[in-house]
């Protein structure tokens, strides 16, 4: 016995401009990222008196990091993909290139993105661990605030950013009325 899987038809969307498209993804994105990180980052400082950046079970690395390699790499993904499938059903004013390897595309990008996200943060970190003392003691709910704050950043950045790579692959399509004769 085969098993089939059927291909799940994106839901029909509204039209729209490529930038309505874009901003309200972006609220899609950042509102609950940055609620939700920050509730995350302070439940799981249990001592609310003090961090660290990299010491101890509950350093600020141990937050950042993972969220900077997963959050530019699930929205690359999520946002190509659901730009092109707009572009497919004619609900934004753009059409994609036939040309275009999507997934060659979709992989190389949100790879680059999450190493070179998580490369930045680590770096960040790492300078201000240098500049201060290593036994620098970090407000919790601060480090709490801070880490909801990068992620709505991020989402806000990893919305737009692979957009502007798959322009390159965008056109207008041309509407050619019958009346017209060359």
């Amino acid at each position: 016995m085969k098993f089939k899987i059927k291909k799940v038809q994106p839901k029909p969307l509204k039209k729209t401009t490529l930038n309505r498209f874009l901003r309200k993804r972006m609220l899609i994105y950042a509102l609950p990222n940055i609620f939700f990180n920050f509730i995350i980052a302070y439940a799981s400082f249990n001592e609310l008196g003090y961090t660290h950046f990299f010491a101890g079970t509950q350093c600020l690395a141990r937050l950042t990091l993972p969220m900077a390699i997963f959050l530019p790499v699930v929205l690359t993904i999520d946002i190509i993909k659901r730009v092109t499938d707009a572009a497919s059903q004619n609900a934004i004013e753009f059409a994609v290139d036939d040309q275009l390897n999507l997934k060659k595309l979709m992989t190389k990008l949100s790879i680059l993105h999450g190493l070179i996200t998580v490369s930045l943060i680590l770096s960040s970190l790492l300078f201000a661990q240098y500049i201060l003392s290593e036994f620098y003691k970090l407000d919790a709910a601060a480090m709490a605030f801070l880490v909801g704050i990068l992620a709505g950043l991020l989402s806000v950045v990893f919305t737009y950013l692979p957009i502007l790579q798959l322009k390159k692959y965008l056109y207008k399509p041309i509407m050619i009325s019958p009346n017209e004769s060359y």
